[in-house]
């Protein structure tokens, strides 16, 4: 009786280490669950009739070529230090590249931050400071909290190469005082604050018609005036684009 009674409770320790064996471990869910991913759209803002595609190193993560002054929906994308390229039509040759969160302060070259798994960012395809040939490639950040009722949010970027720094007024008000190219409007160059150089902050204002006033230099030239609907809750990036001024564009996308 005894003996059989030992059997038994070698069997049943058998049955329950192989029932163990069976059972997916923690490490075993999050290896088989869905990859961590930053979420990325696309702008291209380089003023060419040549579209372009996105790459992440040698992987191109856009299905179809994005032309002047249009944005991709946000696509899943590695994160990290991260080579973020394009290439021009049907070519695979990467035009111009550039190596985000390989740096340890903010400056002209990348960030200490390059894409955050699971948030939100916008990569503008650019032509560099002063040059009508020469590109580059400009992350921000994108904020995505919802704007307060009857509010939407607006950020505005910078990105027409050979125009000084910008004053933004609209409806009459000065929305932001002066934007360097490359830069949004408020944000700073150094630092890790919701303002610093690849943040781009958003600025609350009332759903409705913006009319948008530009102005440049010490002489106050006028650039551009156009007016640009925001509707409530939605959140926007005005980007300035065009290689002189003569030929400036003013662009809006919405995040939501």
């Amino acid at each position: 009786m005894i003996i059989r009674q030992k059997y038994i409770w070698i069997l049943a320790a058998l049955s329950m280490l192989f029932l163990n064996s069976c059972k997916k471990s923690y490490l075993d869910f999050q290896e088989e669950g869905t990859p961590l991913s930053a979420k990325i759209r696309f702008v291209n803002a380089r003023n060419t009739t040549t579209p372009i595609h996105f790459w992440t190193y040698i992987t191109k993560v856009t299905t179809n070529t994005v032309s002047a002054n249009q944005a991709t929906d946000y696509i899943n994308t590695i994160f990290g230090d991260v080579q973020i390229s394009f290439s021009e039509g049907t070519s695979t040759t990467l035009k111009a590249s550039t190596q985000f969160g390989n740096a340890a302060t903010f400056g002209a070259s990348g960030g200490p931050n390059g894409p955050i798994p699971d948030y939100y960012h916008t990569v503008f395809a650019v032509r560099k400071k002063k040059s009508s040939t020469a590109d580059s490639l400009i992350l921000f950040y994108d904020d995505l909290q919802a704007p307060a009722s009857g509010k939407a949010k607006v950020r505005f970027v910078h990105l027409a190469p050979n125009v000084n720094d910008v004053q933004v007024q609209a409806n009459n008000n000065i929305l932001f005082n002066s934007i360097a190219y490359g830069r949004a409007g408020n944000s700073i160059i150094s630092g890790t604050g919701l303002n610093a150089y690849s943040l781009g902050p958003f600025v609350s204002v009332d759903a409705g018609t913006l009319n948008f006033s530009l102005s440049a230099g010490s002489t106050a030239l006028s650039l551009l005036q156009k007016s640009i609907t925001v509707q409530s809750g939605k959140i926007y990036t005005i980007y300035l684009s065009g290689t002189t001024e003569n030929n400036l564009t003013l662009n809006s996308i919405s995040h939501n």
